[in-house]
């Protein structure tokens, strides 16, 4: 008996993605197509009261539409709109639901902080390079907002979203994102991550815990990578050492904009935002004592994925 195939688009403060999967008879997932779209919606996220732009709402429905065209092909038996911290925290955040629903007769469903930390985890469970690790905390750095979930014998112990993300913090602490990074902003950036995790209760208490990173920062580090070795990114090693991101810190941050875009593997609309995630990443590392992270591009995707997959069966 097949399985449905079901698509989800994620609508991220940075990028908004799509994933078409179906699972196996094995009962894995498998990805059928997955493809990203750099729409940075979230600019001025960092305000008090951030509002999306219109160029952003433009750009952000031009995305999607294109993204449904994507998925079309594969005749979805359910399609699944999600959006995160961009625009739930947005006071229009509805204005931009409402012409989505209008222009292509899709819903947004707004996830809250724990719903995306919570399907971020099951997104990772997925992935079978991880299926030997029991206790683990799990990093998803997005535009808007860190997720930190802890894992103990692969089951969720604690999970929150903290505003971290790589956009809002640009905005917040980079005031010349074009100009080479400053040791100033490093260091308040730095420290603000670590008091940020330090406030929010977080407990590094797992035995032998490894950590996981997911997210947009980790696919340029593994990409850039690959473009010095002349390999695909799936060829690059999945575990990335803390000594590897400290490296690349010192060398990307004495930069200008124009000269980081040149980097090969660089994706150019990341490259504003890459010197802050790395040093959140950094932040987070010696914060918690981590020598090195496992890369998964199982994210909030597989974990919605498979949660729509999983509704599908139960009602047939």
């Amino acid at each position: 008996m097949s399985y449905p195939v079901v698509a989800v688009i994620d609508i991220g403060s940075n990028s908004i993605k799509v994933l078409v999967a179906t699972k196996r008879f094995d009962g894995r997932i498998e990805a059928l197509k997955a493809h990203t779209i750099d729409a940075r919606i979230s600019a001025g996220i960092s305000q008090s009261e951030p509002r999306l732009s219109e160029d952003g709402m433009t750009r952000g429905l031009a995305a999607i539409r294109d993204l449904l065209a994507i998925a079309a092909p594969f005749a979805p038996a359910h399609t699944v709109l999600v959006a995160t911290s961009a625009v739930r925290d947005a006071a229009n955040g509805s204005e931009f639901r409402d012409r989505v629903r209008a222009a292509t007769g899709h819903a947004i469903r707004i996830l809250s902080g724990d719903e995306e930390a919570e399907l971020i985890g099951r997104g990772l469970t997925c992935d079978p390079a991880l299926a030997d690790l029991r206790n683990f905390y799990v990093f998803d750095l997005g535009g808007g907002s860190l997720e930190c979930l802890s894992f103990r014998d692969r089951h969720i112990e604690q999970e929150l979203s903290l505003k971290l993300g790589c956009v809002r913090m640009t905005e917040k602490f980079i005031r010349d994102p074009q100009a080479p990074l400053e040791s100033t902003a490093c260091t308040a950036l730095a420290l603000h991550v670590r008091d940020t995790i330090k406030r929010s209760g977080f407990r590094f208490n797992l035995p032998d815990g490894e950590a996981v990173f997911t997210g947009g920062t980790f696919t340029t580090v593994r990409a850039i990578k690959a473009a010095l070795h002349g390999v695909r990114l799936e060829d690059t090693e999945p575990i990335v050492s803390t000594a590897t991101l400290h490296e690349l810190l010192d060398e990307i941050g004495p930069l200008t904009l124009d000269e980081r875009k040149q980097i090969p593997g660089m994706p150019a609309a990341r490259a504003d935002v890459f010197t802050a995630a790395l040093v959140t990443v950094v932040a987070v590392a010696e914060f918690g004592l981590f020598e090195r992270f496992h890369h998964s591009l199982y994210n909030l995707r597989w974990g919605l994925a498979a949660q729509t997959l999983n509704r599908l069966r139960t009602a047939d």
